[in-house]
């Protein structure tokens, strides 16, 4: 029997708009070949315009905010809001 291993497509890029800030820089989800493994990154709309264009990302939907979140379902960003309890 011939198993077929699951191969992650890189020609694949994926850009997914999390917020804006203030000062003008956007706050985006990256990722390449699978949408659910990304990095967070932060540009102004004319570099992510342009970062965009070079990787010829695919545009995901905003994350839905009424959607239940697992316990690895979090952005590094989200951890400014909330405080860690030390080990005692």
């Amino acid at each position: 029997m011939r198993v077929e291993s699951a191969r992650m497509d890189t020609t694949r890029r994926f850009v997914r708009i999390c917020g804006e800030r203030g000062n003008g820089f956007i706050e985006f989800e990256f990722a390449i070949g699978e949408p659910e493994v990304f990095v967070e990154m932060i540009l102004t709309r004319e570099a992510l315009t342009e970062f965009c264009a070079a990787n010829r990302v695919e545009m995901l939907p905003p994350r839905d905010p009424d959607t239940p979140q697992g316990d690895w379902d979090w952005r590094l960003a989200d951890a400014t809001h909330t405080r860690f309890r030390q080990a005692q």
